[in-house]
């Protein structure tokens, strides 16, 4: 295959100096002004910010068992269109990802479909059922090289098996990634649990349930000395837990989701399914919180627990409704509305939440890299001044099940490079890598 060639002509590297980037045989060749095309494809870029390509710790693809809500192919194609390079797929597929053939199933099928790199997460007990461990340290030592396990959609609440979990993926530098949630309080859960709730009549989802799960782990991974992440943390006490865990050097990192910062539970009232979502969208005190979390550091990540669902999931009555959302084609708009048109938090922060810890926290080594000569060429650009509204029959993914439909929101992105491959060109999707 011929090597690709692209000169990306003055771009504003992190939203800062401009600069000319050469892309040549998957890395970026060299960085500086007025650079020589020679046979290079030229990018236009001007009034573009660069960022390193986005990395997703928290996706949802699907596949295998149901290729109706999304596929492979659909789910990364749809990151691409995002700005993202890399993914890591959650474990809550048909079967379970929790042996090492079925995340090497969903690797291959990820470097078949060359959209972005595909990372598996595997399960932390088999079936998601939490009754024993899954086959992890085989899943680490398969091709895929799993280093993040969850039973994301469910929680490991037996604390002796997080901790056993938490045991073995520290001797091979893995990280255990718990969806917080105390079963027990949360049965039949509808919504936050909360003034609006009440009104309802639907049942509440207590902060609690979520905080207390938190508190235990991290005292878990203290007692280990393993790393323990949080999946789409939500609330202003999980905030303080994570804050004071760091402040002890408990090894923990957060995430957070685009539509935790920016929707309220107020959007229950209009009973619109496709506002259910596990964890329940909080309180406007919770989301300030989640903002000035991200800001200062505390929460170290956006995650999307991008969660397509067919239509028929989520055009029903509240109560049967499956829970979650989309959100790989507006999680850099929604973070650009929300923290970095707010004053909180500048492109450099932005590429550090969605681009350089992500692929630190999930061991990826080849993304989230500096724009700099010699490293992976995995690049997005986006035009900061360009408004759109969100239209989700538009979108990649086969889900339309967008909280943000209707919504006017900032940004756009204009090209994707993976490896030095234009995923998406002038603004539209482009064709995948067939080298990957």
């Amino acid at each position: 295959m011929t090597a690709e060639k692209y000169l990306i002509r003055r771009a504003r590297l992190l939203g800062e100096r401009t600069a000319d980037l050469l892309v040549s045989g998957g890395v970026i060749a060299e960085v500086g002004e007025d650079l020589e095309a020679g046979d290079a494809r030229v990018v236009e870029a001007e009034g573009l910010i660069a960022l390193p390509g986005l990395v997703d710790v928290h996706t949802h693809l699907r596949e295998p068992g149901r290729e109706d809500a999304e596929t492979v192919e659909t789910g990364t194609r749809a990151a691409a269109a995002g700005g993202y390079t890399a993914v890591c797929a959650m474990a809550n597929s048909h079967p379970v990802a929790d042996t090492a053939g079925v995340v090497e199933q969903v690797y291959e099928l990820g470097r078949a479909a060359g959209w972005v790199d595909v990372h598996p997460v595997g399960a932390v007990t088999v079936g998601l059922a939490g009754e024993r461990l899954s086959e992890i340290g085989a899943m680490a030592q398969s091709r895929a090289g799993v280093r993040m396990f969850s039973d994301d959609g469910k929680c490991v609440h037996n604390a002796v098996l997080m901790r056993r979990a938490l045991e073995y993926v520290k001797t091979f530098d893995g990280v255990v990634a718990q969806h917080a949630q105390e079963p027990l309080l949360t049965e039949g859960a509808q919504m936050n649990e909360g003034s609006v709730s009440a009104d309802l009549g639907l049942t509440g989802w207590p902060a609690v349930a979520e905080e207390s799960i938190i508190a235990r782990d991290v005292l878990l991974a203290q007692h280990v000395g393993s790393r323990v992440h949080v999946c789409h943390l939500s609330t202003r006490g999980s905030v303080e837990i994570v804050r004071w865990a760091k402040e002890r050097g408990i090894d923990v990192t957060a995430e957070v989701t685009p539509h935790h910062l920016l929707l309220t539970d107020e959007k229950a009232r209009t009973y619109d399914p496709v506002y259910k979502v596990n964890p329940p969208l909080r309180t406007e005190e919770d989301v300030t919180a989640l903002r000035e979390a991200v800001a200062d550091g505390t929460i170290d990540v956006i995650g999307t627990d991008h969660a397509p669902h067919p239509v028929e999931a989520k055009e029903c009555e509240w109560s049967c409704a499956a829970m979650g959302m989309t959100g790989l084609e507006t999680a850099l708009s929604i973070v650009q509305l929300a923290l970095v048109e707010t004053g909180l938090m500048d492109w450099a922060g932005v590429a550090r939440i969605m681009s350089e810890v992500p692929a630190r926290i999930a061991r990826i080594e080849d993304q989230g890299r500096p724009l700099a000569a010699g490293e992976p060429a995995n690049i997005v650009l986006i035009d900061p001044q360009a408004r759109r509204t969100v239209v989700p029959e538009d979108h990649q993914t086969k889900g339309r099940n967008s909280p943000f439909r209707g919504l006017e929101v900032p940004g756009a992105i204009r090209a994707t490079f993976c490896h030095g491959h234009p995923t998406v060109l002038d603004g539209a999707v482009a064709t995948p890598r067939r080298d990957a």
